[in-house]
């Protein structure tokens, strides 16, 4: 693409939004960025694009300023189908995304990763892999970084290792990694896309145009994503916590192996106790991402030696504090009700559970059983909760606690030595926080006030 002196509107002023609109000016761009939030409420991004010579539509988009334009990138957070969008698509005017945008100058080879759940947990940990083999390595998309902020890096003897979600994925139509994973696929974002059908199609697109060269690892113990294998032009690698798979990673009298073909033995990469994340969908996760660093040609000594040192992700099942006996854990990620799911799952019983926040039109009921299994106490917050209420209705008792910090301390009074303290909304945080980073650091620090006011008591 050739953008001097071409008129490009960036709709959306997130992290997406901002490098694409910054990677579009430094290319002698027209650069204009429309928003639907206030002047006031964009103060630190305004002075930023306006001394690149960036023009910025604050409150609102206006129809003509979309006409106006030679091509439109669309940011994540934005819905294809926004008005403007639909009127200036049906005119023939060219929208993509800030993944797609990317695609074209992003050297080297590329591992997309995508799934309802377990994305951040495995790009990073593939990340930390392929450093640990000495390969030239950077990671970024819905991870933190934007593709785009990551074309200057990029070498092409290196690996762009990518979060992809499905808001990415949907304004793709160029988009090949040679390595694409999708972990799993259950409801989510239901209220973006309408129907779950249309959420696994968005999915589905990260290996629309791979070949036979190329290579998709999918997971066998999900119905959804066993199904996609059979439209996929590239080679199949599977993992599985459960079965032996006929090439890719699984487990095996204890240990996860990595069988590169059907004709292959397996071979060792290391004991499933001596993965340091909690949960059996880390088990998954960690199958994942050794089949496609081993299929990025990382020798299994490696693997072993970057998945045995690897850390929780922040905000994902992290370990905050032991205050008094009572275990505290940030799971502000679990934005779904599968994610909550597997996070109760991750432990044996007395769980005081905080859910809440903005509802995805997610179906809470079927936290019902777990519920009556594992957990002492439900206490609801934000904008969900009367709904969530209302779905597990006679499981547990429910605190209705409105708030994150009133569900701290209801949820903190009430548990006891030996029990945990889990924060696993199921929701998102759009109503009362600005992101879910932003929750999980209100709840961490929520939970250190607490300790030091035990420690002082």
């Amino acid at each position: 693409m050739e953008f001097k002196g071409k008129k490009v509107l960036v709709v959306g002023l997130g992290r997406s939004g901002l490098a694409a609109a910054l990677f579009l000016r430094r290319r002698g761009a027209q650069v204009t960025v429309s928003d639907i939030r206030s002047a006031e409420q964009l103060g630190k991004e305004i002075p930023a694009l306006l001394e690149e010579g960036i023009s910025v539509e604050a409150g609102g988009h206006g129809l003509l300023t979309f006409r106006r334009q030679d091509l439109i990138v669309v940011s994540p957070g934005v819905p294809i189908d926004t008005p403007e969008l639909v009127q200036v698509k049906a005119f023939g005017l060219p929208i993509i995304g800030e993944l797609e945008l990317a695609t074209e100058y992003l050297k080297g080879k590329s591992l997309a990763i995508t799934g309802s759940n377990g994305k951040t947990t495995t790009t990073s940990l593939c990340g930390e892999i392929l450093e640990a083999g000495k390969l030239a390595v950077q990671v970024g998309g819905n991870i933190g970084v934007p593709v785009i902020a990551l074309v200057d890096q990029s070498r092409d003897d290196g690996w762009s290792v990518l979060e992809v979600s499905s808001f990415q994925l949907e304004t793709t139509s160029q988009f090949r990694p040679e390595i694409a994973v999708i972990l799993n696929v259950t409801p989510d974002h239901l209220d973006r896309h309408g129907t779950f059908e249309n959420y696994a199609a968005a999915k589905e697109r990260i290996f629309a145009n791979q070949t036979a060269e190329d290579a998709l690892v999918l997971n066998a113990d999900d119905d959804v994503t066993s199904r996609m294998a059979a439209r996929a032009k590239s080679r199949i690698f599977w993992f599985s916590a459960k079965r032996v798979v006929r090439q890719g990673a699984f487990v095996h009298e204890g240990a996860v192996v990595f069988r590169p073909s059907e004709q292959a033995a397996p071979e060792f990469i290391l004991k499933v106790e001596n993965i340091p994340l909690k949960g059996h969908h880390n088990v998954e996760n960690v199958l994942a991402a050794v089949c496609a660093s081993r299929l990025a040609g990382v020798e299994a000594d490696a693997i072993r030696k970057a998945v045995e040192s690897f850390k929780a992700v922040e905000h994902r099942l992290e370990f905050v504090a032991d205050i008094n006996g009572v275990d505290y854990y940030n799971d502000s990620k679990a934005t779904n009700v599968d994610a909550a799911a597997k996070a109760i799952a991750a432990f044996p019983g007395g769980i005081h559970l905080i859910l809440g926040g903005k509802d995805k039109n997610s179906d809470y009921r079927q936290l019902r059983s777990l519920l009556e299994e594992r957990v002492k106490a439900v206490y609801t917050i934000g904008a969900a909760a009367e709904k969530i209420e209302t779905h597990i209705y006679g499981t547990v008792p429910v605190v209705s606690a409105r708030t994150l910090d009133q569900a701290v301390a209801k949820a903190a009074e009430a548990a006891q030595p030996g029990e945990i303290v889990l924060l696993a909304p199921a929701c998102s945080s759009f109503d009362q926080f600005e992101n879910y980073e932003h929750r999980g650091q209100v709840f961490k620090e929520l939970v250190h006030a607490r300790q030091g006011v035990w420690q002082n008591a």
